[in-house]
């Protein structure tokens, strides 16, 4: 529109300007010179005439004197005319300068206003002062940015009161809202260009995320240096504690175990299967699932998280957890949705076992948990032993092969080897309570000959990959 404003009004300019001319031609035209003939004379000629007769000098002189005066007023108007066409083009000639200068500001501001709009739209690019992008998350409407005194006021100046938990990626509080609800804040020191990446890319992602297993963000905040993420409260924690810390596992008996591996698995198909692009987790591990009153399993934490078509192997930089991440991923950069499925393979072995993912035997000398159960798995004679104390007297042995099989093909050292994610679902969920989520009912009706079969398939299946 502003282009075709600007078309017109160099149409009509021109027209205008040269009417204007056209008329000044006329004027000059209807003024003829002084010696022009006339072709009649009129009664003040004859009169002239008739006087000359009687003055002979008096005609000469007048004519002279007529003749100047009417050349001056023929110049004056010549002159007076070059003026007001003057004056008419530097008019033109400013309205179409004014014209131009007004397209080109309008142009450059539409192309800043569609510039800007691209920039939020591709990612959270900015922090603190580049903040614009996270705020146009907020009026979307799926996150909120909360006020951090809210913040300060409900952890209580964030005191060690209300510490849930630390990592290297920061402080976990809790707090109290406005509104009286609790949840969770995490505190992050954004001063490295990492940590701010790893910030917006969680918030981006949980603001778009939409699953009964994965963690709901509440919202986030920014000050000076740092910031907050808020978290739905799970008051349970994450299953790093309550596998490893003082309790051992003691709160988890074999079905929430199982309940909360298919949790996982879940979580993990919701990301595999169902984003468009495809979503990476990357840094899967016990710590990272939370566990609500229920025990209902989330995924947490998605600052390393990529998406699938934004993936660039010489760009991304390696990261992960020790005993977690996938062999081809550490040695070659290699990142697959089948890296995520070798990590909760891992984990797996963790419900099972109840050990860590790498364990200090000496002070220069760890074992992988891995490579330490892998020959023991598939050993029907070992097997038994090796499972997590707390759980030993009360595992199903009917289905403890098949929990095994499962883990072993999760953790083969050859991603094509591996299962999708959507299969490890689909394997667990018979083995879980139908109260828990899964179709078990227990006591299952079936033979024992029956699970000696399934046994030995899931087995065969793990002893020939």
């Amino acid at each position: 529109m502003k282009l075709l404003h600007l078309v017109l009004v160099l149409q009509t300019v021109p027209i205008w300007f040269f009417r204007s001319c056209t008329v000044v031609v006329h004027a000059i035209q209807e003024d003829p010179p002084v010696s022009s003939p006339s072709p009649s004379p009129s009664p003040i000629s004859l009169i002239s005439t008739s006087m000359a007769a009687f003055s002979p000098g008096v005609e000469s002189e007048m004519g002279i004197k007529d003749h100047y005066q009417h050349g001056d007023l023929h110049r004056k108007k010549i002159l007076l005319l070059i003026v007001t066409c003057c004056i008419l083009a530097g008019i033109s000639l400013l309205s179409l300068f004014l014209c131009f200068i007004y397209y080109k500001k309008s142009s450059q501001k539409k192309k800043d206003t569609r510039s800007s709009d691209v920039e939020k739209g591709l990612s959270l690019a900015s922090f603190l002062g580049k903040f614009s992008a996270l705020k146009m998350v907020s009026n979307r409407g799926s996150v909120s940015l909360i006020e951090y005194k809210i913040l300060e006021k409900g952890t209580n100046n964030f005191g060690d009161d209300r510490l849930l938990g630390k990592g290297g990626f920061g402080r976990v509080y809790k707090a109290v809202m406005e509104d009286d609800s609790s949840v969770a804040v995490k505190k992050l020191d954004c001063t490295t260009d990492d940590a701010q990446r790893e910030f917006e890319n969680e918030v981006d992602l949980l603001s778009k995320f939409h699953h009964p297993n994965i963690i709901s963000i509440v919202g986030f905040s920014v000050h000076e240096e740092t910031g907050f993420i808020i978290y739905e409260l799970m008051p349970n924690g994450c299953l790093e504690d309550l596998l490893h810390g003082p309790s051992r596992g003691s709160s988890l008996n074999w079905h929430l175990r199982l309940k909360i591996a298919l949790d996982t698995a879940r979580g993990l198909e919701y990301l595999h299967e169902f984003c468009k692009p495809v979503v990476i987790h990357r840094d899967l591990k016990s710590s990272n699932i939370l566990l609500d009153a229920n025990f209902n399993a989330k995924l947490s934490d998605f600052g390393l998280a990529v998406a699938d078509s934004s993936y660039n192997k010489n760009k991304l930089k390696l990261s992960g957890t020790v005993g977690y991440v996938a062999p081809e991923y550490m040695l070659d950069g290699e990142l697959t949705d089948k890296s995520d499925v070798y990590a909760f393979g891992v984990v797996l072995l963790e419900l099972l076992l109840g050990r860590r993912p790498v364990e200090k035997l000496t002070p220069v000398h760890c074992q992988s948990l891995v490579t330490w159960a892998m020959p023991q798995l598939t050993n029907r004679a070992v097997l038994p032993t090796i499972v997590d104390p707390v759980i030993r007297d009360s595992v199903d042995e009917k289905y403890l092969f098949q929990v095994a099989a499962v883990a072993v093909l999760c953790i083969q050292p050859e991603p094509s080897y591996r299962p999708l994610i959507t299969d490890v679902v689909h394997s667990l969920i018979p083995l879980v309570p139908l109260e828990l989520g899964g179709t078990l009912r227990v006591p299952q009706p079936t033979t024992p000959g029956g699970h000696r079969q399934a046994e030995k398939l899931f087995l065969d299946g793990a002893a020939s990959a």
